[in-house]
């Protein structure tokens, strides 16, 4: 079956059938020659692949990798294959994996988005991790361990004790960027590497965008952190959403470029908004082990730093018992309206304060 990975994604479906028909890639390649006995239509090109040799020893040095390096090779139809990965139609042939992370583990999650994280983003992913440990021990954090918000979710899932495996565009005998090369050994410790691809393959723009396939199937539901209006984490949830799992996004700032792509998931309803882990874990309808008084009603903290006037603004509104409107709030802080409005915004899109019956707001979040 190593043998055939090397065919073309869009060929992976008509080769998992053929398998499955036949009972095993080498029943295949044992029948190469007389294969239209088996397989009556099968094309010249099918014929063409099964005789190539050079498949063959090709796959042979690889094995002999994978064995050198303690590298656990999972073939599609294994038991421990990932079984939400096998639902999808392009679900890789063969995977090589590097760590102890149970790729079946009862949640896993994929957090993706933007090579260029800001210190808004940063400080999302780490604080949407750490309360995630809480409310869901053990869920999985997969993503792809790259620059930004890649790396910064591996780092808070192994600082918060979660298992998180990054799924790379190149085989285990290199670390692309090298710069994250002690993440990934420390992710070996719980969690680990995935790959589709062969040892000295180079990482190559294409095999980005045919990872994220992996990073989007393999999970429960895939959440973009920031990203800008074209990415790599917007075509990950493209493909979270083709194969039926649950995509969210955080909201920023209008006129912010790494908030722009996931304003439009959620405008175009292509990704549920959410604020904070207990958003999250709330909709995902996944019981939860943490029962820390006021937690399962309040909203996280995920902005510790705020401006002077929002910090105004919460002690304004936790000093009402039912909220204050934004005539009382202009007159209660003496600010303009024009510069209230645009703060009470920001302020909602955080997840700090919402809009209540009455034309009035509350604060969300403990302070």
């Amino acid at each position: 079956m190593l043998a055939l990975s090397r065919v073309h994604t869009s060929q992976l479906a008509f080769f998992r059938e053929l398998i499955d028909n036949v009972g095993s890639a080498k029943e295949l390649f044992d029948n190469a020659s007389n294969i239209k006995d088996i397989i009556p239509d099968a094309s010249p090109r099918l014929t063409e692949i099964l005789k190539d040799k050079e498949l063959i020893n090709i796959a042979e040095r690889e094995m002999e990798f994978i064995e050198k390096n303690g590298i656990k090779l999972i073939c599609w139809g294994d038991a421990d294959y990932p079984y939400r990965l096998a639902e999808c139609y392009d679900a890789p042939l063969v995977l090589q994996h590097l760590g102890n992370a149970d790729l079946n583990a009862k949640h896993i999650i994929s957090i993706v988005g933007t090579r260029h994280a800001s210190e808004y983003g940063k400080s999302l992913c780490e604080n949407f991790v750490t309360d995630l440990a809480k409310l869901a021990p053990g869920t999985l954090i997969i993503s792809g361990l790259a620059y930004g918000i890649d790396v910064c979710a591996h780092r808070a899932a192994i600082k918060a004790g979660l298992p998180t495996v990054g799924v790379l565009a190149h085989g285990l005998d290199r670390i692309y960027p090298n710069s994250h090369r002690s993440t990934a050994k420390s992710m070996l410790d719980n969690g680990g590497l995935l790959t589709e691809f062969m040892s000295e393959t180079n990482p190559l723009p294409m095999f980005f965008i045919q990872r994220n396939r992996i990073v989007a199937g393999i999970s429960d539901a895939t959440i973009v952190v920031e990203s800008a209006s074209k990415g790599g984490s917007l075509i990950t949830a493209s493909l979270a959403q083709s194969y039926s799992r649950d995509c969210f996004a955080f909201p920023g700032r209008v006129n912010d470029q790494y908030s722009q792509g996931c304003n439009e998931l959620v405008s175009r309803n292509k990704a549920a908004l959410i604020t904070s882990a207990y958003d999250f874990v709330e909709t995902m309808n996944w019981e939860t082990s943490t029962k820390e008084k006021g937690f399962e009603n309040r909203q996280t903290e995920l902005f510790p730093e705020m401006k002077d006037e929002e910090t105004d603004i919460i002690t304004a509104l936790k000093n009402s018992d039912d909220g204050l409107q934004v005539n009382q709030m202009v007159v209660k802080l003496n600010m303009p309206i024009n510069k209230l409005l645009p703060l009470l915004f920001e302020m909602e899109m955080k997840g700090y304060i919402k809009a209540v019956a009455g034309g009035k707001y509350r604060v969300v979040i403990n302070i």
